[in-house]
């Protein structure tokens, strides 16, 4: 992904410029595992590289025999099967694990909409990654008030060649709200379009992978003027509220480096992964720096974020929602920019199949891909 691997080279040289890492220079190796090689690119790491930092792949699932084998620890961007979300020698900056989401987006959504939300639909890909997540959100949502009409969707991970009888399905269903799972480009942007072209005008609940600066740059129809985005993260133009955003933005400026919100969680990964290196001094074994940020129990990344707990792999209990207008997000929930709403009934402990799937032992360390 150009987002993370631009991130990562511009905060290696950033980090370097000022003398790096306990006086060592960080140097980085870029490997691209095109979805389908996770296992092979992970084969040739093993061998190469001290530590995975900032990396993410959509198969993941397909790398845990192969990085467990060759003891290759990793800070990821982000994480996507149970059996890398929660498996070992592993700390992530914003935790996804099996067992636990953060749901402050459901609560303050079903706040502001408490009707829509009791006609709420989902529609994913035929893919574990979109399943899995899907399935969790569902399962959290619920708590949150939400209830989802027999009518979910599920579509062609590569695409369908006519959107419109998956957007009449739902419409035909009368779902106000469709949480999707998925990517903006183009799928969600087609589904858009065959939305529109039935005057079919649900709000969408998305991931946050759907703040992206190429899919509102999309956005000049406003066909997507219904889309709402979760985050934890804070958004770019509250560069001039938040610190840490002006930080981040200048550092990839510097660099002419992509920003989003996967920029935003590899420059966090890098951060995170930094403070266990430091931490180690002259001890640096990667055991060393999974041990110190195994000690992290509240991250922000300096402010990028809401905190999280890295050490316990748990994520944190507070969110924001943001609203795609024309070709810009801005901030809707909560009402005060620059603020995110928390509160510990937002942490919700899941269960069910998809975290039986996941195999956690008493560690909640993920079993299934051992």
């Amino acid at each position: 992904n150009k987002e993370m691997s631009d991130a990562m080279r511009a905060m290696i040289k950033w980090c370097n410029d000022q003398g790096g890492i306990n006086g060592r220079q960080v140097v980085g190796k870029y490997y691209d595992a095109a979805i389908m090689n996770v296992s092979n690119v992970m084969t040739e790491a093993c061998s190469q590289v001290f530590m995975l930092v900032g990396e993410g792949w959509s198969l993941d699932s397909a790398q845990e025999k192969v990085r467990v084998g060759c003891n290759l620890a990793a800070v990821p961007t982000y994480t996507v099967s149970p059996q890398f979300a929660n498996g070992p020698m592993m700390v992530q900056p914003s935790p996804n694990p099996a067992d636990y989401y953060g749901a402050a987006n459901a609560f303050i959504f079903a706040e502001e909409y408490p009707e829509a939300v009791k006609k709420a639909a989902t529609m994913y890909a035929n893919y574990a990654a979109t399943q899995d997540s899907t399935e969790k959100a569902v399962i959290a949502y619920k708590q949150a008030g939400w209830t989802f009409l027999p009518c979910e969707q599920v579509y062609n991970i590569g695409g369908e060649s006519n959107w419109t009888p998956f957007v009449q399905r739902l419409k035909d269903c009368g779902a106000e709200v469709v949480y999707f799972s998925g990517s903006p480009n183009p799928n969600f942007q087609n589904v858009l379009d065959a939305a529109k072209a039935i005057g079919y005008s649900p709000m969408w609940m998305l991931e946050a992978n759907f703040y992206d600066s190429n899919f509102a740059k999309w956005n000049t129809s406003g066909n997507g003027d219904n889309v709402y985005v979760r985050m934890t993260y804070y958004p770019f133009d509250q560069a001039d509220k938040i610190p840490a955003v002006a930080k981040y933005l200048e550092i990839m400026k510097a660099d002419n480096a992509t920003t989003g919100l996967l920029s935003a969680q590899a420059t966090a990964a890098f951060l995170l992964w930094a403070q266990g290196v430091k931490a180690c001094g002259s001890n640096l074994t990667s055991d060393c720096v999974i041990g110190e940020l195994k000690k992290v129990t509240s991250y922000d990344a300096g402010g990028l974020q809401s905190a999280t707990n890295p050490g316990a792999n748990i994520p944190g209990d507070c969110g924001l929602i943001v609203k795609l207008t024309g070709t810009k997000y801005e901030q809707v929930l909560p009402a005060t920019i620059g603020k995110q709403a928390c509160d510990p009934k937002y942490l919700i402990k899941l269960t069910g199949p998809v975290v039986d799937r996941a195999k956690l032992d008493s560690n909640r360390i993920s079993q299934a891909g051992q």
